[in-house]
């Protein structure tokens, strides 16, 4: 697999964590078309809150999915 650089993360893109209880409440973190994040390119607030919501899908955050910004 080819690591991910900011040139190959295209801005049209966001990985979306939707919130399993709160209508509306979810993560989203910008990522290339196939939904593969630059943990590099986030500040250290995002990265932390991309590790928390990948850790509880199934319990907080339902299975995220790649959409268009």
């Amino acid at each position: 697999m080819a690591p991910i650089t900011q040139a190959t993360v295209q801005p049209g893109f966001e990985l979306r964590f939707d919130s399993l209880f709160q209508a509306g409440r979810a993560l989203a973190f910008p990522c290339d078309a196939h939904g593969e994040v630059n943990l590099d390119g986030l500040s250290e607030h995002a990265r932390e809150n991309y590790l928390f919501a990948r850790a509880v899908v199934g319990r907080e955050f339902a299975t995220p999915h790649v959409c268009r910004r």
